[in-house]
């Protein structure tokens, strides 16, 4: 078992700690933002093509994760019905979209989930579905099979204690183990998706054991993000400096997955470029980690057809338009926040981002994880090499709630970047959300 970057008394505490109860757990999720204005030029990088989509088909959910950024549960008031999910099938197709995961919510929890699986199959994109796995019965997933459904993710966060303090539901450990048994035996390809945070880490170890007796072909990883239900209990979160902890370690369980033959993914904000990062994504094209591929490689598709360049990213703040309106690929193409990552330099970003021998490359990584941070993107405290050239200074960074989030799905409260010595002695530079912290 890997060490705790936290004590385990506090660890202790915070498995049995009650959830926080002045938000309700499954809030009313708002109509639709509509009739949004799209831009009138179309440039070169604009018809730049997403290769992979990921569609929440629905908000309803059978969990309660206590890290859900999008306080999943309730299925929104305005959910695309059948024929309009069928045509943007269709849509996604002609715009040269290759792979679609279906997520939710929870996404069988949609009486047609296995007719928009068919779908995607005839139109020749890859079917994909990220799932909690409580309620994948051998009926649900013998019905996915036939419809086509290429590879499964299920969720998995740790041990038995952990997992289930996560998602909210006793015995859900249990009940994504044995969806990953139902998948396997209807003939669908597995693999696991872990949220890494400081209840997580520990468990990792053994995370990947379990995950390899499953017969599952990969392990995605991502840091729990401070969106949501997350953004309810910081304490719970990865502080930037945990970073030097969890790279070593990623690189002795990438040893272990080599042996296993199960492909290790680092997700996007698992970030980026220290000594590592060959190692852990020498398969991407370039070798390493480059921008966030919102709205250039990525597409984020909302259950009432709104459109995004992440699934992740805030609705409020970064949806294009929506479906009903206009074609996707005007959306794509025309919608000002779905070209962010398109126009985005060296001169939008602030704080250590802006003067990192990285900057160019990188530009500051993950937009969802610093915007959430701070309302603003461009200045990313999760990363690696940041961290180490902290250390190397007798430095490093800490994230500070300020204000709480306001409770409804993909919100997000505020966070102060303060800089301290190692020793516990605040520094004469701590940020604020609104200035560059260096």
């Amino acid at each position: 078992m890997s060490r705790s970057p936290i004590s385990p008394e506090d660890r202790a505490r915070l498995l049995v700690a009650p959830r926080p109860r002045s938000l309700p757990i499954a809030p009313e999720p708002p109509r639709a933002k509509r009739r949004l204005p799209l831009l009138d030029e179309v440039r070169p990088q604009d018809r730049v093509r997403p290769i992979y989509a990921v569609w929440e088909i629905t908000l309803a959910c059978d969990l309660a994760c206590r890290h859900c950024g999008s306080r999943a549960g309730r299925d929104r008031p305005d959910e695309l019905d059948t024929d309009a999910c069928l045509a943007l099938i269709d849509q996604m197709a002609e715009l040269g979209v290759k792979e679609i995961s279906l997520i939710g919510g929870e996404a069988y929890l949609r009486s047609d989930w296995t007719s928009l699986i068919a779908r995607i199959r005839a139109r020749g994109m890859v079917p994909l579905l990220t799932t909690g796995g409580r309620g994948l019965t051998p009926a649900r997933a013998e019905a996915a099979a036939k419809a086509g459904l290429a590879s499964a993710s299920v969720s998995l966060d740790g041990n038995e204690a952990t997992h289930d303090r996560l998602r909210g539901v006793q015995g859900s450990h249990r009940a994504a183990l044995e969806a990953l048994r139902n998948l396997r035996a209807a003939g669908v390809k597995v693999s696991v998706n872990t949220q890494i945070n400081r209840l997580s880490l520990p468990d990792l170890e053994d995370v990947l054991e379990t995950l390899i007796a499953a017969g599952a072909h990969s392990w995605q990883i991502q840091l729990t993000v401070a969106m949501g239900r997350a953004a309810d209990e910081p304490e719970v979160l990865l502080q930037p400096y945990d970073l030097l902890e969890l790279f070593p370690l990623l690189s002795r369980l990438q040893k272990r997955c080599k042996e296993a033959q199960v492909r290790l993914w680092p997700g996007n904000n698992v970030g980026y470029f220290g000594p590592y990062e060959h190692e852990l994504r020498g398969t991407l094209p370039l070798g390493h980690m480059y921008s966030c591929g919102a709205g250039r490689s990525t597409l984020g598709i909302e259950a009432d057809g709104s459109i995004k360049g992440c699934p992740s990213l805030p609705t409020e703040a970064w949806t294009g338009g929506n479906v009903r309106d206009a074609p996707l690929k005007d959306i794509w193409e025309r919608a000002a926040p779905l070209r962010y990552t398109r126009d985005r330099t060296v001169e939008d970003l602030w704080g250590f981002c802006r003067t990192c021998y990285y900057a160019d490359e990188c530009r500051a990584g993950c937009t969802w994880t610093s915007f959430v941070l701070f309302g603003r993107a461009g200045n990313n405290p999760y990363c690696h090499h940041r961290a180490l050239e902290h250390a190397r200074r007798g430095l490093r960074e800490r994230v500070v709630k300020v204000r709480e989030a306001g409770g409804l799905p993909f919100d997000h409260g505020l966070f102060e970047l303060v800089v301290e010595k190692i020793e516990g002695a605040a520094s004469v530079c701590p940020g604020t959300p609104e200035g560059a912290p260096e």
